[in-house]
């Protein structure tokens, strides 16, 4: 492995310009695919199967007119002022008609409420009043039909005493597929009521927009990366290098994500995530190639050709392992079985992918431009001049690494306690998916939210869509039995009979619960209508209950998503201890460094419980609504997280291993091992938690929870259990870290991630049987 990474290498460094170019071109491509397929986000998070979704895509065929989405326009009136005031609602009906003229709203039905009574037989008359009747919302709430003079206003309520009105219209599509800038002629519409002094609110449904992932808040973090590259580095020209080959490796993978967009359904969120974590591992692999190549100009005196080879070489074979074990945890979540969950993987899994071989073939070829520049003429004589004394003087991470091997057990038993402690609010982990109702305050969404929660009550913001489905047309009797038998049901305040197909065999019907669309009592009341017996009820004893909405998906999903995680855990740790155990050829590493993933994501959830569903410290995140978490977090955490996590154990124990294999045993090789890699990979670390954590700060709500969890997750995992639990358990393992049994030691292959081969055969091809001696005093390894 080593000696084919070494050639490919070499290969680069000396066709650096045929392989920019490749690079360049591949670039200009996905630009070019990008400019002909513009992005086409959405923010429908669909699962197949459940039965939510079997509701909607039984609408979507049936009855076409009801599966789109629906819109809420809140109008509210000053202080002291009503709605229904006739200029008021003269303001409100002219905006109605305008909206309702739209293209991508469903007409609403008026013909019934036009026909002329007069014109009818007393039975045509009587069976108008009974369907009227059967169709009219009923409930605990008294919602009252805005009048414009005596004509009542088409879909708009308002509250008991005046001060708000509610129009809900039926959109023919979902928002983020209708065409361009359709959802904001629908908002100016209702804008024009603001003439007689209304405040016009729309829903989130109206508000959502397609942002770029990248904003200012991000690019400190990416700052802070470039500040702590030039101090790790000490050379602006070098320390810039894992900037460019990272940029460049996102450009690629994000940019063909955008422009597959219009092919293949992807959620808003996930060229961000590939985003978020493409710069983070472009830049450490980077880093981890870059350092060990100008430690083999320093420290054994090579040429920066030879050097940039012999990095890709030994530092390469970790480099490729460790984004093995990325794309492995991230594949992995495509056994979950969900759409969306699956192309957000693979797509984040493509562009770790890119990095891995943006760090292999362009990185070296960029050093091949920078030449002996690699290493400064005062670096260089710093290192000419140091004596043996000076540089074996123990340092902070020769200290550290020393305390915690004379305190191993303390700093175990320590360390899991703290990390236990931490993971406490996990326990009480709700999820669900982020709505209005914990948008920031100043918003219009919340603002909207927060109106209907005055006026009507907050089980308005998350209605249920019933859909009865029957052999035989639905009566006015009918309608009337199942609108009491729901209404009947606890959680239930109101329901409000919406629609009926051609030939009158599906029903559907709105039911308005009492709480909000993340309250227990609102998933109640989901299960109790699908577990609705109807049996001897009137003539609906054929008849079948499917329920959606936003909360019913909502619940369905999170059930799914905890039914895979356990199946999606067990197949990613399986392979991923299969490729520890080939690269560090021990069965006590791999497993406790899968432990030691335990402990730190459940820290990582439930800090994140604590600051996003308790609301610590939510002020220093920039938000001021506590709720639930996001219903695909923990599952699509852990994947990334334990990914990343074996990053830092390979970086970290393959130079524990390193120094074993050349001549340190036992606590001695850990020591060693951690000094060489300290540095480097504190450094690396840090960069990683600065470039997630600049996505907290982000205005999605989805995106600032996952920016968290993955900041606190890397702090978590790489400082306090790579970087201080694990040495402490290598310590007390001793020797028997090392062991494997002589059976399986004789089947597995030898992948040579240390490079001892790769030194071996340099040496015979220079004829000294032997590899090159380092220079006095200095370690020819490091990380």
């Amino acid at each position: 492995m080593s000696t084919l990474l070494y050639r490919l290498g070499a290969f680069a460094y000396r066709a650096r310009w045929r392989v920019i170019a490749i690079w360049v071109v591949l670039l200009a491509i996905v630009g070019g695919a990008l400019a002909l397929n513009p992005p086409q986000m959405s923010t429908e998070f669909r699962i197949d199967g459940t039965p939510a979704q079997e509701v909607l895509d039984q609408l979507d065929e049936e009855m076409p007119s009801a599966a789109g989405a629906q819109a809420t326009i809140v109008f509210t009136a000053p202080e002291g002022e009503r709605v229904d005031d006739p200029g008021a609602a003269a303001a409100i009906a002219d905006a109605v008609t305008e909206i309702n003229d739209s293209d991508i709203v469903v007409q609403p039905d008026t013909e019934s409420q036009q026909a002329d009574p007069s014109a009818m037989t007393d039975e045509e008359a009587a069976a108008a009043q009974a369907a009227a009747e059967a169709f009219a919302p009923a409930g605990d709430l008294e919602l009252l039909p805005l009048m414009d003079g005596e004509a009542p206003v088409t879909g708009v309520i308002t509250s008991a005493d005046g001060s708000i009105a509610m129009l809900t219209v039926q959109l023919t599509d979902q928002v983020l597929d209708l065409p361009e800038g359709a959802a904001d002629e629908i908002v100016a519409a209702a804008e024009t009521a603001e003439s007689a002094g209304l405040t016009v609110l729309p829903s989130e449904s109206l508000t959502q927009t397609f942002e770029s992932p990248i904003g200012s808040n991000e690019i400190v973090g990416l700052v802070v990366a470039a500040i702590v590259l030039l101090l790790t580095l000490g050379s602006l020209v070098v320390a810039g290098l894992p900037l460019i080959t990272a940029i460049i490796g996102v450009g690629v993978g994000v940019g063909s994500a955008y422009a597959l967009s219009s092919l293949i359904p992807m959620t808003s969120i996930t060229p961000v995530l590939a985003l978020m974590i493409g710069l983070a591992v472009g830049i450490d692999y980077a880093l981890f190639l870059v350092n060990r190549a100008r430690r083999f100009v320093l420290d054994q005196g090579l040429s920066a050709r030879e050097a940039t080879a012999r990095a890709v070489g030994t530092a390469g074979s970790a480099v490729f392992f460790a984004g093995l074990t990325v794309i492995i945890a991230l594949s992995g979540l495509s056994v979950v079985g969900v759409e969306f969950l699956t192309i957000m993987a693979l797509i984040a899994a493509g562009t770790v992918a890119i990095a891995v071989a943006v760090a292999l073939t362009l990185l070296p070829a960029i050093l091949g431009l920078v030449g002996e520049r690699l290493v400064t003429a005062k670096q260089r004589r710093r290192a000419a001049e140091a004596n043996a004394d000076e540089i074996d003087r123990p340092g902070p991470a020769t200290r550290w690494a020393t305390g915690l091997v004379r305190h191993k057990a303390l700093v175990t038993v320590a360390v899991v306690l703290g990390l236990g402690v931490i993971a406490v609010p996990f326990a009480s982990m709700q999820l669900n998916l982020p709505s209005a109702g914990t948008a920031n305050q100043d918003t219009v969404e919340r603002q909207s939210y927060d109106a209907l929660t005055e006026g009507f009550g907050e089980g308005f913001n998350a209605p249920l869509l019933v859909v009865a489905e029957s052999g035989e047309a639905y009566t006015p009797d009918d309608v009337a039995t199942l609108k009491a038998e729901l209404l009947d049901l606890a959680g239930a305040s109101a329901v409000m009979p919406s629609g009926q197909s051609e030939d009158g065999t599906l029903l559907t019907l709105t039911v308005v619960p009492d709480a909000g669309p993340n309250d227990e009592t609102t998933a109640d009341l989901v299960n109790k209508i699908r577990d609705l017996d109807l049996d001897g009820v009137s003539n609906l004893g054929s008849s079948e209950l499917g329920v959606t909405g936003v909360t019913a998906i909502n619940i369905d999903m999170s059930q799914v998503l905890s039914d895979a995680l356990i199946p999606y855990l067990a197949v990613i740790v399986v392979l991923s201890l299969i490729i520890l155990l080939l690269v560090f050829r021990s069965l006590f590493v791999p497993v406790t460094a899968t432990l030691g993933f335990v402990l730190s994501i459940l820290a990582t959830l439930g800090a994140t419980t604590a600051v996003f569903q308790w609301g610590w410290a939510k002020e220093l995140f920039g938000f001021d609504t506590p709720g639930p978490l996001l219903s695909f977090l923990p599952i699509i955490i852990t994947g990334i997280l334990y990914g990343l996590a074996m990053d830092y154990q390979v970086f970290l124990v393959s130079s524990m291993r390193e120094s074993h294999v050349h001549g340190h045993p036992g606590v001695k090789g850990v020591v060693h091992g951690y000094q060489l890699a300290a540095r480097v990979v504190l450094a690396a670390a840090v960069i990683m938690v600065s470039v997630f954590a600049g996505f907290i700060f982000a205005h999605d709500a989805m995106i600032k929870q996952i920016g968290f969890a993955l900041a606190i997750g890397i702090l978590f995992d790489a400082f306090v259990v790579r970087m201080t639990l694990i040495p402490a358990v290598m310590a007390i393992a001793g020797e028997k870290a090392w062991w494997l049994p002589r059976w399986l030691e004789k089947i597995l292959p030898n992948l040579d991630v240390e490079g001892d081969k790769l030194v071996q055969s340099l040496a015979e091809a220079d004829g000294t049987g032997e590899s090159a001696a380092p220079r006095k005093g200095r370690h020819s390894i490091d990380a």
